[in-house]
C-alpha cells in the first residue's frame, strides 16, 4: 500500500511562522483531516513545560483549515482564510498538554451549508489513542473575504 505524502502545514494553512500551530498532516480525505503536533519547548503558548489544554481550540481550528486548504489545492484552487464562528461545547479531560506529548488532532466535517458554514466534530488524543479533548466546532469560509468583509462594514 502507498502512503500518501503531504505538502507541509503552511501550504493548507492561512497561517505563517509561528502561528502554525501544527507540525503535519497524517491524513486527509474527503470530510475529515488528522494532524499532529508535538509540544517542545519552543512551542507557542508553552509556559512552565506544558500548554493549556485551551489552546487544543486552535488546534482544531487550524486542522479544520488544513482540511479544508487540502481541499483547495485538490480542486487547483488556493487557500483561503476562514474563520471560527464558535463551539457549542469544548470538553477538556486534561488541564494541560505536557512537554513531550504527541497530540493527534481529529476534525470531521458533519454539516456543510452552501453558505460556507460548517459543522465539525473535533478530537485530540494521545498516542494510545485516549480522548484528552472533544469539541464541536462552527466555522465559516466565505466565498470571497474582501466581499464580505467590504459587506461587513
Amino acid at each position: 500500500m502507498i502512503m500518501p505524502t503531504y505538502l507541509p502545514m503552511a501550504d493548507y494553512v492561512p497561517h505563517s511562522g509561528r502561528m502554525v500551530l501544527l507540525d503535519r498532516v497524517c491524513a486527509a480525505s474527503a470530510n475529515a483531516m488528522t494532524t499532529e503536533v508535538t509540544i517542545r519547548t519552543d512551542s507557542p503558548f508553552i509556559e512552565n513545560d506544558a500548554v493549556g489544554s485551551w489552546v487544543g481550540i486552535e488546534y482544531m481550528a487550524q486542522t479544520i483549515a488544513a482540511l479544508a486548504g487540502w481541499e483547495a489545492r485538490e480542486r487547483g484552487d488556493s487557500v483561503k482564510v476562514g474563520f471560527l464562528v464558535g463551539t457549542r461545547r469544548y470538553d477538556s479531560k486534561v488541564p494541560a498538554f505536557t512537554l513531550g506529548s504527541v497530540l493527534t488532532i481529529t476534525a470531521i466535517r458533519e454539516f456543510q451549508a452552501d453558505n460556507g458554514v460548517a459543522v465539525m466534530d473535533c478530537r485530540i488524543s494521545a498516542p494510545d489513542g485516549q480522548t484528552l479533548v472533544e469539541a464541536q466546532i462552527s466555522v465559516f469560509q466565505p466565498d470571497d473575504l474582501h466581499d464580505y468583509l467590504k459587506q461587513a462594514h
